[in-house]
């Protein structure tokens, strides 16, 4: 059976290269990530305040934000199992962006719409509902975007297909970001109203909707996949499935690659620091910042502080989408693991500045190094793994490669609030500064990892310069 040893790049002998593609074909292949990430952003700016203001404690909020992880956790291995053996008349990755994208943009209107429905239910349940419908969403968008990239492009224009869908990630997530104040200083009203969420954010969340759908829209119409014969002439014919059904997933764990297991500890340090983050900057920079304290959850100073949060987020999605553009020359010139390393502290440095700001505005210059972090984060790790699996194992391998972005959000939410509340006696602030910390440590790990594909493309280099 001729499988290749690696995905794309590095054919077997009796296997067609893959076509090169063209920037505008690599863009409209992953223009509906831009999108995801447009919602993605909303949530990530937002949820905390939103659940707050359906009356959540700060020591409770990461339980919420559990939902996102345990989900992912569970959906991405069965998505990318399937996707993998998926082939219908719009394609193999396609169906699921589709029904991610359907089922997200109702999840994203009906999110700040919670409080409407508290006849039914308390509205903090409905929330947190609406979260885990989301999240879910997300993940069945999400996940075969990554897949497609090693579908379609050769170990040569990897970097640049997941850079430039870096890229597009921090286009929509900058737009995502800076959307509630937007509409605020526009006139949309930042007030919580009768259900506890102002104006600003639900409009916010609709046009995030419509966002969402469009792009991946994009991608369904208008990007190419490899029909079954045609994928066989670039991968190889795939090796016959002998295990019935989901089994096969734990299967295909326990032969995880020796590259995957190393940048385990390197994500995991990753996302522990990104979940907190995420979950504990808008009560950071209310209490550290503008120096609330009290019950501020439902106060304007509170949204003007969430407010301001979600702009700075805009601006590490900004700084990551143009740094994505030059991560495939940084990695070409200084290696992919120094290229992540020197990104990661980058990220460090950043959110443990934000312990010594005084001035909201200043915030923004903190998350500049948060953006070159997010951006290889988003990037190199995918990379530096895509050499390391079998072709026919794109889909399932990249949904078990999410379970180290799961796992350390889990742990974060289960222990995270209470070391906020029991340990740093509920002063956010340095749960921030431990983030920090744990991103220099990713730096110092992913310098340990082995990166087969450098490797072969330092091999292959060599060859050719002593045949020249």
């Amino acid at each position: 059976m001729a499988v290749s040893a690696n995905m794309g790049g590095q054919q077997n002998a009796g296997l067609m290269p893959k076509p090169r593609l063209t920037v505008a074909q690599i863009f409209t292949m992953s223009f509906g990530f831009m999108g995801i990430q447009f919602g993605f952003a909303l949530q990530n700016g937002n949820t905390s305040r939103i659940l707050r203001s359906f009356g959540a404690d700060i020591e409770h909020l990461p339980l919420f934000w559990l939902v996102a992880p345990v989900i992912g956790m569970i959906v991405q291995p069965i998505i990318g199992h399937y996707s993998d053996r998926t082939w219908n008349r719009l394609g193999r990755r396609k169906p699921y962006f589709l029904t991610g994208a359907i089922l997200s943009s109702i999840a994203l209107i009906f999110l700040p719409n919670s409080g409407a429905l508290a006849g039914i239910l308390p509205a903090l349940w409905i929330g947190a509902g609406m979260v885990m419908v989301m999240d879910a969403s997300f993940n069945i968008a999400m996940e075969p975007f990554r897949a497609l990239v090693a579908d379609n492009l050769s170990d040569n224009q990897r970097t640049m297909g997941f850079s430039i869908q870096t890229f597009l990630i921090g286009l929509g997530a900058v737009a995502g970001s800076i959307l509630p104040e937007l509409l605020a200083q526009t006139g949309f009203s930042m007030e919580a109203g009768a259900d506890g969420v102002a104006d600003n954010i639900k409009y916010s969340f609709y046009i995030g909707a419509a966002v969402f759908i469009a792009a991946i829209l994009v991608t369904v119409f208008y990007s190419k996949e490899y029909p079954p014969k045609e994928y066989e002439q670039y991968h190889g014919k795939q090796e016959s499935h002998t295990t019935a059904g989901l089994s096969e997933i734990f299967k295909d764990f326990k032969k995880m690659p020796r590259t995957m297991k190393q940048l385990g500890l390197v994500q995991f340090f990753s996302w522990f620091a990104l979940f907190s983050m995420w979950v504990f900057t808008t009560d950071a920079v209310a209490t550290h910042v503008y120096g609330l304290s009290g019950d501020y959850s439902t106060s304007v100073e509170y949204n003007e502080a969430g407010n301001k949060v979600s702009s700075a987020f805009g601006v590490y999605n900004f700084v990551a989408m143009i740094y994505a553009l030059f991560l495939p020359v940084i990695a070409r010139n200084f290696g992919r693991k120094l290229t992540h390393a020197f990104s990661l502290v980058a990220g460090g440095i950043g959110l443990i500045s934000i312990y010594f700001i005084k001035d909201p505005t200043m915030l923004k210059f903190s998350m500049v190094g948060v953006g070159l972090a997010w951006a290889s984060i988003l990037a190199m790790p995918y990379v530096i793994l895509s050499s390391s699996i079998p072709p026919g194992k794109l889909g399932i391998y990249m949904g078990i490669f999410n379970f180290f972005i799961t796992m350390p959000q889990i742990v974060n939410g289960l222990f995270g609030g209470w070391i906020v509340k029991n340990i740093y006696e509920g002063q956010t602030i340095y749960a921030i500064v431990l983030a920090g910390f744990l991103m220099l440590c990713a730096a110092v790990s992913v310098l340990f990892v082995y990166d087969e594909g450098w490797v072969k493309m330092k091999q292959e280099k060599l060859i050719n310069l002593n045949r020249n």
